[in-house]
């Protein structure tokens, strides 16, 4: 008999972090997960928070919440077979527009409505979610009770809020904080490309009566949309390194143009979790204190929450600057200019390497870096070590071994 997800004092969320093509690193971690889990297991996530492509793997889990293994075995058959092409214009015209349009708009003083709104066409990417996303499983895991709600963030152009749009269970309630608001929404397509609009890298997506980019932009608090839907304790998946992993190298020159692209992302996507989390421990620290003197933290809206965080074991932009060739030639080209195709600008590549070796590298360092904290993990999610282990697939493998049925 498959266990049921944490009853309903203890349940669990689920954080996905941002990251473009790096977010092939949380399907890694999942699927560890999964294995850990019998056939045919629910979500043991009642709540599923994600941001950029973090919110489009949330959407995917949400949608199949009712069999976990099931829908994170979709998840790794996407992203293991993913193309460039599958995310945006990677072909030599589709290159070719936007690098036409952004020239004549810099000639000719801007070309009215018609000035390019992006460096790259990610029109491919609708057409993927429409085939691979269910979104009216959504409902029916809600429905079902297999999960209690699934929320993804972007953020306004015009309001400059970040505003996390949430499909939840009944009881759920909206709220808003300074700069931070919940809303609740049928979540469809528009809300994923709105989250997964890298800025200056995809374009804006139009939602009611505004514009809205990347999630990342502007959330200073990654953690609280979980917390407010009703997470208790939460595992963060993140596309940060862990720290000590990088080292200080020499530079070799001036910075490039993607060099300095790639550091402005890295502060987007990275940064604000690090802080969020660092708050948290603090927190906890107080009611731990307040406990111990006898204080109750109830009147002042503090709890305690546990938070497990994975991250990458290697820096995944050195991970990228091993897989640059694998790029389409356009794009390749495109990216030359500004210094991507270089090691120093790896950075900036990874967010768009939405190539099969890069992202099924991350898929097999995601695997391994769960699986190396597998009793840290069953532990957190109150798991029992019931089954061996999936074997971890051979470091040069080129396939992902299957999930066991």
């Amino acid at each position: 008999m498959a266990p049921s997800r944490s009853p309903p004092q203890q349940r669990t969320g689920l954080v996905l972090t941002g990251g473009g093509a790096r977010a092939a690193y949380q399907v890694g971690v999942l699927r560890a997960i999964a294995a850990l889990l019998p056939a045919r297991s629910p979500s043991p996530f009642a709540v599923l928070c994600g941001t950029s492509a973090g919110a489009i793997n949330a959407a995917c889990l949400a949608a199949g919440a009712a069999d976990f293994r099931h829908a994170v075995r979709r998840l790794v058959g996407v992203w293991r077979n993913l193309r460039a092409g599958d995310v945006y214009r990677a072909d030599a015209p589709g290159i070719a527009a936007c690098g036409a349009r952004w020239l004549a708009a810099l000639m000719l003083g801007g070309l009215g409505r018609r000035n390019p709104a992006s460096l790259l066409d990610n029109a491919p990417l609708a057409a993927l979610l429409a085939r691979h996303v269910d979104f009216d499983g959504i409902a029916r895991a809600i429905d079902a009770g297999a999960l209690d709600a699934v929320a993804v963030t972007a953020s306004g152009y015009t309001s400059g809020e970040s505003i996390s749009f949430f499909q939840a269970a009944g009881g759920a309630d909206g709220w808003r904080r300074a700069r931070r608001i919940g809303a609740r929404a049928d979540l469809s397509i528009a809300h994923l490309m709105a989250s997964s609009a890298i800025p200056f890298v995809f374009p804006p997506v139009r939602i009611h009566r505004e514009y809205f980019g990347d999630g990342s932009m502007r959330q200073i608090a990654p953690v609280s949309p979980a917390l407010h839907l009703g997470a208790d304790r939460v595992l963060v998946v993140t596309v940060a390194a862990r720290q000590g992993a990088h080292s200080r190298t020499p530079a070799d020159g001036f910075p490039s143009l993607a060099q300095i692209a790639g550091h402005a992302l890295d502060s987007i996507f990275l940064d604000a979790l690090e802080a969020d989390l660092e708050r948290l421990e603090r927190i906890n620290r107080t009611v731990a204190h307040m406990r111990a003197a006898s204080v109750p933290s109830a009147p002042l809206g503090l709890r305690h929450v546990d938070a497990f965080v994975i991250a990458p074991s290697e820096p995944l932009e050195r991970i990228a600057a091993r897989h640059l060739h694998a790029l389409p030639r356009p794009v390749r080209f495109f990216l030359r200019g500004i210094g991507a195709m270089r090691r120093s600008g790896s950075s900036l590549a990874s967010y768009v390497l939405f190539e099969r070796p890069f992202c099924r590298a991350l898929l097999r360092l995601g695997y391994a870096d769960a699986m190396a904290r597998r009793a840290e993990l069953e532990r957190f999610l109150g798991l029992r070590a019931t089954r061996a282990a999936t074997p971890r697939p051979a470091a040069d493998a080129g396939a992902i071994t299957p999930l066991p049925a």
